[in-house]
């Protein structure tokens, strides 16, 4: 498990640092691989996968760069950060931390759920998986199930 602690009592989780630069580097060949085409004049449907490649993959490594920790726990609650919004959540707000288990292609996986209400009562529910966490989704929940103070 990849958590991350510190004096006061806090831990964090995300993403592998190897796989945000794989990422970049995947991002990377993929613009050069666009840039290719559009010099060598190659077919427009060619081109149109490998900008979708390019960006798809320079998305997801700006997300893995920029949101870090995903998310993070200590005495006053938890904080979830994405690509374009970082939320605070004090445990008085955190509703529900579960993990759910799905089974594709013959292959368990599990997800953490955490239900979090914000400050004008709206709903959110924050799914993540393993690749955000960088550790399993119920080494995950147990440890905040540990971070969260007892309910009154």
């Amino acid at each position: 498990m990849s958590t991350l602690s510190d004096q006061d009592g806090r831990s964090s989780w995300s993403a592998p640092a190897g796989a945000v630069v794989a990422l970049w580097v995947l991002a990377l060949a993929a613009a050069g691989w666009l840039t290719t085409l559009v010099v060598s004049g190659g077919d427009p449907a060619g081109q149109l996968i490998a900008g979708l490649a390019a960006l798809g993959l320079a998305l997801a490594a700006a997300s893995g760069t920029r949101a870090r920790p995903r998310l993070e726990a200590g005495p006053d609650g938890l904080t979830v950060r994405r690509l374009t919004w970082t939320r605070h959540a004090p445990w008085a707000r955190v509703d529900d931390v579960r993990v759910l288990r799905t089974r594709r292609f013959g292959r368990e996986s599990a997800l953490l759920e955490l239900d979090l209400r914000d400050v004008d009562g709206g709903e959110r529910l924050v799914i993540l998986g393993r690749p955000e966490l960088g550790a399993d989704p119920e080494d995950v929940a147990e440890a905040l199930a540990a971070l969260r103070p007892p309910r009154p």
